[in-house]
């Protein structure tokens, strides 16, 4: 697919979905993260739906926003900060989906989306939801597969989610991972360049 034949998405199609389970994580990522974290997020929600085109595959959306807007929730406080990062928040987002009333299934899904959205070479080949938060996150934090987002789609989500501090506060929370816990898969991701690459990153394009 060329980038004159990536399909555009709109505004309309990444709205934070007007459930309660999506209302209330939203309400909760506010309340412990920093604001370039929760905007970090939500692009990487919005990113994720532009590339739908990727996957060929319908999206449950309220299961694609719990699991998008909780998956750096294992960066803030409010989990307990023993564990690699992406499985604690991905045990604290599944209880969160449960206490919500979503289903067994929904909650697992949430969980994996969580877990595996670092997961280079695993996740683009599991579930959409799984794949296209892998390729949203990416996107934003390191400028990976920007191409296969549509211009207009990347300039709107910037309008609406501004990146303001996001390279300076993302690089200083997985440098306190990476110190914190010198064994976790972040590490090794580090080890290989990561931080690198996302203090490369800008967008060729900057929110007015």
């Amino acid at each position: 697919m060329t980038r004159t034949s990536v399909p555009y998405v709109s505004p309309a199609d990444y709205t934070v979905p007007d459930s309660q389970a999506c209302q209330q994580a939203l309400a909760l990522v506010k309340q412990f993260s920093p604001e370039f974290l929760v905007n970090h997020s939500l692009r990487s929600y919005a990113f994720g739906l532009a590339m739908s085109h990727k996957v060929k595959q319908d999206v449950d959306k309220e299961v694609f926003f719990v699991g998008a807007i909780l998956h750096d929730i294992g960066l803030t406080d409010y989990v307990a900060q023993q564990d690699t990062f992406e499985i604690e928040g991905a045990i604290a987002a599944q209880a969160f989906a449960m206490a919500k009333g979503l289903s067994a299934e929904q909650a697992d899904l949430i969980h994996e989306m969580v877990a595996l959205h670092n997961s280079v070479g695993v996740a683009h080949q599991c579930d959409p939801e799984i794949a296209l938060l892998h390729f949203g996150a990416g996107a934003d934090v390191a400028g990976l597969w920007i191409e296969d987002i549509h211009k207009k789609t990347l300039h709107e989500v910037l309008e609406a989610y501004h990146d303001q501090g996001c390279q300076a506060g993302m690089i200083q929370l997985i440098q306190d991972q990476v110190t914190r816990k010198p064994h976790s898969y972040m590490s090794t991701m580090v080890e290989l360049g990561f931080l690198k690459k996302v203090a490369k990153h800008q967008f060729a394009y900057k929110p007015t």
